[in-house]
């Protein structure tokens, strides 16, 4: 009679939600969605524009942080929570155009400081689990200061919020490139 022994790492690996290609391609549409929005030299000018931008910013991570709920394995209320706001952004966005893009700038800032403040808590939590855990630490550390910097000077320029939106799709594009890596690289260790 023969017992197999299954390990704590193949046990993990069955449970990640998705291959790790889908955060590749993930990872390639936000780098693609953040070139767009910061090579964007038409239109640029008019706050429907940055609207337009932000708002789609906003449905994108919300989808993406509420997809995150149902097939993370911890921590699914905070990915609940900030999908929700994010959506409830992406609504606020879209449904008052005519506001300044004062407006924007604030909700874009707070939000790239909590977001990043978690992924802070989450990469220090994760030290252990990852190799890479430091690149998602220093990702989280940029988005806590652009955070901090937005919120200090919420007056600026709609350039400069369309730099925010668009810095703010690199860092989520590099963020689930990451990702990708991470689980390639864990399932080669399992298989071998």
């Amino acid at each position: 009679m023969t017992t197999a022994v299954v390990s704590e790492d193949e046990i993990l690996l069955e449970r990640a939600p998705l291959s790790w290609w889908v955060y590749l391609i993930f990872g390639a549409a936000w780098l693609i969605f953040g070139w767009i929005v910061l090579s964007t030299r038409h239109n640029t000018t008019t706050v429907w524009a940055v609207t337009i931008y932000t708002g789609i910013l906003f449905f994108i991570v919300g989808l993406g942080e509420i997809v995150g709920a149902f097939v993370a394995e911890g921590w699914r209320w905070v990915h609940a929570i900030l999908g929700i706001l994010s959506v409830i952004a992406g609504v606020i966005a879209f449904a008052w155009p005519g506001q300044t893009f004062l407006t924007l700038a604030v909700l874009l800032s707070w939000f790239l400081l909590i977001h990043g403040t978690i992924g802070f808590v989450y990469a220090l939590m994760s030290r252990h689990d990852m190799e890479l855990w430091w690149m998602r630490l220093l990702l989280a550390i940029l988005e806590v200061m652009i955070g901090f910097w937005a919120v200090s000077y919420p007056g600026r320029s709609i350039v400069l919020l369309i730099v925010w939106v668009g810095a703010t799709a690199l860092a989520k594009g590099i963020g689930n490139i990451i990702e990708a890596f991470e689980l390639r690289a864990y399932r080669k260790r399992v298989a071998a």
